[in-house]
């Protein structure tokens, strides 16, 4: 299946999608430092979530497209 869109826009799609998992998980780390720091490192969970999605968003745009 092809898509319609450029590969520029794919690639800027998925740098928008860095920033905005760089700038979220900052906060949260910054929330947890100033908050909670005795507490459970809870930001793991959606650095680890958002990071997995992440990964396949890097993988479904770098990868090799499959030629019938």
């Amino acid at each position: 299946m092809q898509s319609t869109k450029s590969e520029a826009s794919k690639k800027w799609g998925l740098r928008i999608h860095v920033l905005w998992y760089v700038l979220a998980n900052v906060g949260q780390v910054f929330t947890w430092y100033y908050a909670t720091p005795e507490q459970f490192f809870w930001p793991l969970w959606s650095i680890v979530g958002w990071g997995v999605g992440l990964a396949f968003h890097a993988w479904a745009i770098n990868r090799t497209p499959h030629r019938a």
